[in-house]
């Protein structure tokens, strides 16, 4: 094979490398940056892009964030790609934020009472069984009506800063490429 390691990687090299930057943080987001920014789209399908992938990472559905990301950029014309980038908003950093913010607003949208201790005896044989009416009522529920209100709101705050953001980089890299084809005379350079 033409990239693989000379020494594979173990279980905990690769767990570490799933949940964590091999660089660093700064360096990781300013990569994903870079991959929005020079998707080859309009500024608006790129930025309805991300939008769907966000509104669609605060839902509690986890399996399905990539395909419902998807198919709203798909109804709203946004960009596919940017869908996909758009649902690593959420990773196992800012899921228990967005969970437990989720929970809280559907809780007070719904006038939900707090379900008595921690979490219900019940609630492991629920999903070893896949019983969800059991989890339904107390958790989920309040999960995907605060979901709406929370996802819609932080999707169009990304939708706002990417769509600037690509407006602006697209003007710039344009605009770069007019003076590179009209070389240094158009620049002000003596020949």
């Amino acid at each position: 094979m033409l990239f693989r390691r000379r020494q594979p990687e173990t279980l905990a090299q690769r767990l570490r490398g799933a949940l964590w930057p091999r660089r660093s943080w700064r360096r990781s987001l300013r990569y994903m940056q870079k991959r929005v920014l020079r998707l080859r789209a309009t500024p608006h399908a790129v930025a309805a892009g991300v939008a769907a992938g966000v509104f669609a990472t605060f839902t509690p559905l986890i399996g399905f964030h990539f395909v419902m990301a998807f198919v709203i950029a798909y109804l709203i014309g946004g960009n596919i790609a940017a869908a996909a980038l758009g649902c690593l908003i959420g990773n196992p950093l800012t899921y228990p934020v967005i969970w437990a913010s989720t929970y809280e607003a559907g809780r007070y949208v719904l006038r939900a009472e707090v379900p008595d201790g921690h979490a219900p005896e019940s609630l492991g044989s629920a999903l070893t069984h896949m019983d969800i009416t059991a989890i339904w009522e107390p958790y989920l529920k309040p999960m995907l009506v605060g979901s709406v209100p929370l996802g819609l709101f932080f999707a169009f705050v990304a939708y706002a800063l990417v769509r600037i953001g690509v407006q602006s980089f697209q003007t710039a890299r344009s605009h770069r490429a007019k003076v590179g084809r009209a070389g240094p005379r158009s620049a002000g350079m003596p020949s």
